[in-house]
């Protein structure tokens, strides 16, 4: 039921209202959506809305570096990247599109994150340059 305000009636919620949020992707890929991209395709969208955050290459900026500096060595989140903690293109991709860039949020085309998720799996060295999501 959708929330209601104070002595109103519940107004059921329909299929149609959950339909933009249920985009679930499960671990072994169920659920990913129409679309492709790859690592060149992807390096051209990070330079435009990545960068700025993530430095040069995913060294890192202002926000955390999206490849290793090395092993993980305590639970510091700060450590754990794509390289050395989740090189899974399901969850990647489905974090791209759900919470990047930051602000602008859910504004990513599905070929767009899988571009941008083939670009980081290739700078993690997770998947070879020419691979096609």
């Amino acid at each position: 039921m959708a929330p209601a305000a104070a002595n109103a009636t519940p107004v059921p919620i329909t299929a149609a209202d959950l339909a933009p949020w249920d985009i679930s992707i499960m671990p072994d890929g169920s659920g990913l959506p129409a679309g492709s991209g790859t690592a060149a395709q992807g390096a051209q969208i990070y330079a435009q809305k990545c960068v700025a955050c993530h430095g040069e290459k995913g060294a890192g900026g202002s926000a955390s570096g999206l490849i290793p500096k090395g092993p993980i060595t305590s639970i510091n989140g700060g450590e754990k990247t794509i390289g050395n903690f989740w090189p899974y293109a399901s969850t990647l991709f489905d974090y791209i599109r759900r919470a990047m860039p930051l602000g602008q949020e859910g504004t990513l085309t599905n070929d767009e994150a899988y571009a941008l998720t083939a670009y980081l799996l290739f700078i993690n060295q997770v998947i070879p340059e020419d691979t096609v999501l």
